[in-house]
């Protein structure tokens, strides 16, 4: 029966359409569903309402009061979702709770069974026909992601999302269909729009369909967006450049390729010389642009020189300093600060770091005759390295000669008197002036040397200025000669052994640390000596830690067998609680795709599971290498060659390093010592 009618009538007939006022309708105390429709079903639905209508019925049943006397209301029986989107839509004013609702009015059956009916005996549509449907509503109604979320209640994005997914290839979306692919993988199918590629990846796929060896071959000759070339460049540079980006709408922020590699490169070699060209303007004789550091350029590199700040300067670093001190108390971070408050310690440290770096200052025959590189850091920030001099340029830019500065009026001095002295003993001896003999120097020198040993042993501090004045000035220095120990510090080069190791973050930590010092030094060697003893205890111990350090060798070499060498190594690690898992990740590139299968396998069970690994024991090594690189990604795992053993607890007795000695031929000494 089809008859609409109002609700007037005091025994309403079962199985008929009426009209419900949306305030005389109530939730069933008899429905089935316990938990709750959540807020985004609800809202789906009060979109659909608001749009097109109610479409399908409420089901409902008369409310009566205990005598059985109608109250006017009506229980909702199938329909409690549909009801609240329409409380939702009037609290928005897209309707009124006087309006009437369509209703079915059932009193022959049990309503618990008709909620309970209406959960279980409906099937939802397969999400590819609901990609599809959505494709087709934007290519034949017009309508943007906004308009389509609109009317279904979801965002724009999840709608650009299933528009993406609905123009995925129609061969891979029935393979879906048919429980071929999994909704991951046909996500990631879906980072790119072209249906021949698409499919062509797919035939290759074999039996291997991880979304990330898809989503890695579809986008193999493309560049990631968290490359650096692409961070300096950027995705509006690039577009407006002619490039092209994939987008993919299921990872997370910075989830893009860049399809030509060729005009990234392009684009981030052109900022590189502007940036360049800026640098150069400061006056450098010239300035090169290099997306990595060209490590073989074989010039001398040169360093600012301290100079005092003016009277001006110094006054308003310390008013600045004591403002910054004052507003910074109180506050660990700049999130705790007011924003008033945050702006101005962030103008006040850009103004203390300007005029704190005036205190040093190249020279200007350096500068006129002197480069600058400018290269791009792995974070894609741009690196600035000032201060080389080509071979050809070095008597111009540095015409102060290495070692003892020499005072002409001195010298003068010194002849002037040396010819008195010759004048009066020329008498005689008719050879005064001749040198004492080599065998008189060498014997008198060696008194000396002892001496001085001796002496030197004595005095640990003073042992301490010249060991870190003899390492400096052979570190920072070329070719000085300018310390009297006999150290000579090896700087074993570490982009020999380690390709891409000078682009790494712990590369440009020592980088900048070197950097740090050669900028505190004189320029002249000679006046090294002064400025090691004017350093206070800290700031030379720290010289002394770094110099010592810059030596340090742990390589192990098929060619070099220095076992002892090593263990002292390994000691040291474990002194210095060295965590190599902070600074050195398991790649591809680093580690996995230079061991054979076993040991990807046992890296995999050690770091992940053994089930982790049994899942990849399968498949090729390629694929294997890349699946391994995921599992062991956070991790923290470590080959045993960079892990720290533990600190040593006992110590060996003095009769074990006695056996160890008389083992090896080794002094007993050196043997304790170690």
């Amino acid at each position: 029966m089809n008859a609409v009618i109002e609700t007037t009538a005091a025994e309403p007939v079962s199985g008929v359409e009426i009209l419900v006022p949306l305030n005389k309708l109530k939730k069933s105390p008899r429905n089935a569903r316990k938990v709750p429709h959540g807020e985004s079903a609800i809202e789906a639905l009060a979109a659909s309402i608001a749009h097109k209508g109610l479409i399908q019925n409420l089901v409902v049943e008369p409310e009566v009061k205990e005598d059985g006397t109608p109250t006017g209301s009506y229980f909702v029986t199938a329909g409690e979702g549909r009801r609240q989107a329409m409380l939702s839509c009037a609290k928005r004013r897209k309707m009124k709770k006087s309006d009437l609702v369509r209703c079915w009015l059932d009193t022959e059956n049990d309503p618990s069974e008709i909620s309970l009916d209406e959960n279980v005996t409906r099937t939802s549509m397969h999400p590819a026909d609901q990609f599809e449907r959505f494709r087709e509503l934007s290519e034949t109604k017009g309508w943007g992601a906004q308009e389509i979320g609109a009317r279904f209640g979801v965002s724009a994005h999840v709608v650009k999302q299933r528009l993406r997914l609905g123009a995925v290839s129609p061969k891979l979306l029935q393979v879906y269909r048919e429980d071929g692919l999994t909704l991951d993988q046909l996500m990631a199918f879906a980072i790119t729009e072209d249906h021949e590629r698409q499919e062509q990846v797919f035939e290759s796929l074999y039996h291997n369909r991880e979304p990330w060896i898809i989503r890695r071959d579809l986008t193999a000759a493309n560049v990631p967006g968290h490359d650096r070339r692409a961070i300096l460049v950027g995705e509006a540079a690039y577009e407006e450049a002619g490039g092209t980006i994939i987008r993919d709408l299921f990872a997370d922020e910075g989830g893009g390729y860049f399809e030509d590699a060729g005009l990234l490169d392009m684009l981030a070699i052109e900022k590189l010389r502007e940036i360049a060209v800026e640098v150069q303007a400061e006056g450098w004789k010239w300035a090169e642009a290099h997306i990595d550091f060209p490590h073989a350029h074989g010039m001398r590199r040169f360093y600012p020189e301290p100079v005092a700040l003016s009277d001006e300067d110094e006054k308003r670093l310390e008013a600045a300093s004591a403002e910054y001190e004052q507003l910074v108390e109180g506050y660990d971070s700049y999130d705790e600060m007011p924003e008033d408050v945050a702006a101005q310690v962030e103008a006040l440290d850009a103004e203390i770091d300007a005029i704190s770096d005036k205190r040093h200052t190249y020279d200007v025959e350096l500068i006129a005759h002197g480069g600058v590189f400018v290269v791009l850091n792995h974070d894609g920030t741009v690196r600035i390295e000032r201060g080389f001099v080509r071979a050809e340029d070095e008597a111009l830019a540095d015409p102060k000669p290495e070692g003892e500065a020499i005072d002409p009026e001195t010298v003068e001095d010194e002849q002037a008197e040396g010819d008195e002295d010759v004048q009066e003993m020329e008498d005689e001896d008719e050879e005064v002036g001749k040198p004492i003999s080599d065998a008189l120097t060498r014997d008198l020198s060696a008194h000396r040397t002892l001496a001085l040993r001796v002496a030197l042993g004595e005095r640990p501090d003073m042992a301490v200025i010249a060991l870190t004045h003899t390492l400096t000035s052979q570190l920072f220095y070329s070719y000085a000669e300018a310390g009297c120990l006999e150290f000579r510090p090896t700087v074993t080069p570490r982009g020999s052994h380690a390709d891409g190791i000078e682009d790494t973050p712990l590369a440009a930590k020592a980088n900048a640390a070197h950097e740090a010092w050669a900028e505190r030094m004189p320029r002249d060697v000679a006046a090294l000596w002064a400025f090691t003893v004017a350093l206070d205890d800290e700031d030379r111990m720290a010289l002394l830690a770094y110099c010592v350090a810059c030596t340090v060798n742990a390589l192990r070499l098929p060619w070099d067998r220095k076992p002892r060498s090593l263990q002292t190594a390994d000691r040291l690690a474990s002194a210095l609680s060295l965590d190599m898992a902070k600074d050195w990740t398991p790649t591809v590139d680093s580690y996995l795709g230079r061991v054979t299968k076993a040991q990807i396998l046992e890296a995999v069970s050690d770091g992940v599971s053994e089930d982790a690994a049994r899942r990849i024991a399968d498949m090729k090594k390629q694929d294997m290498t890349q699946a391994a690189e995921q599992l062991l990604a956070g991790t923290g795992w470590l080959p045993a060659i960079l892990r720290t053993p533990e600190a040593e607890v006992e110590q060996p007795s003095d009769v074990e390093v006695s056996e160890a000695h008389a083992e090896d031929g080794e002094d007993f000494y050196a043997v304790a010592a170690e």
